[in-house]
């Protein structure tokens, strides 16, 4: 959960521009994706992504233009962006910001193969549904429970001074990263 990507790069993004209430909105979002990605990785996503590897590469190629589409955006708002805008960020609805996060963590095509992965290296080979259940519900408390920290730090106002003073800078490498990840899912062999 703690290494960057773009879940993280999200999270930290909305907390400094669209405060506390977007932030958390969001990362409930990419919690619930989490929880998603969790259930499909109890029941067999591996499976089938092995059965049929094209859907896979069909995750692959549309994660990965989503993280560039959503990288040239960033890109263009910081390039374009007055001195006045960069001073008091607007308010942005809850529900377009978990749209975002879940959309963002469904979009990583890399989550479902760790969620399975793990699942089969770390449950027993017929595991109960109800430990499945307890294991993704784990999951989705982890992922809420960090990005809620993450947020609560960035939202500080000596944090959020700090980016918005270099948030130009920081949206440019932002959307650099974002391009950079969906470049690499797209062209990645694996």
């Amino acid at each position: 959960m703690i290494a960057p990507g773009p879940d993280f790069l999200l999270i930290s993004r909305l907390s400094v521009t669209r405060g506390r209430a977007a932030a958390l909105s969001a990362s409930l979002g990419v919690a619930l994706g989490v929880g998603a990605w969790g259930s499909a990785g109890f029941f067999g996503i591996h499976a089938l992504f092995t059965a049929a590897p094209w859907l896979y590469l069909a995750l692959k190629l549309g994660g990965g233009a989503y993280l560039v589409v959503l990288g040239l955006r960033l890109l263009a708002g910081s390039l374009g962006r007055s001195a006045a805008q960069d001073e008091a960020p607007p308010a942005a609805p809850r529900g377009r910001a978990f749209g975002l996060g879940l959309l963002t963590n469904l979009a990583n095509p890399k989550a479902p193969l760790f969620v399975s992965s793990l699942f089969a290296a770390t449950l027993p080979p017929e595991p109960p549904v109800a430990l499945g259940i307890a294991a993704v519900a784990l999951m989705v408390g982890i992922a809420f429970g960090w990005f809620a920290v993450v947020v609560h730090v960035l939202t500080l106002r000596r944090v959020a001074d700090g980016y918005l003073r270099l948030r130009r800078w920081i949206d440019r490498a932002a959307g650099l990263a974002f391009m950079g990840f969906g470049t690499r899912l797209m062209l990645d062999r694996a």
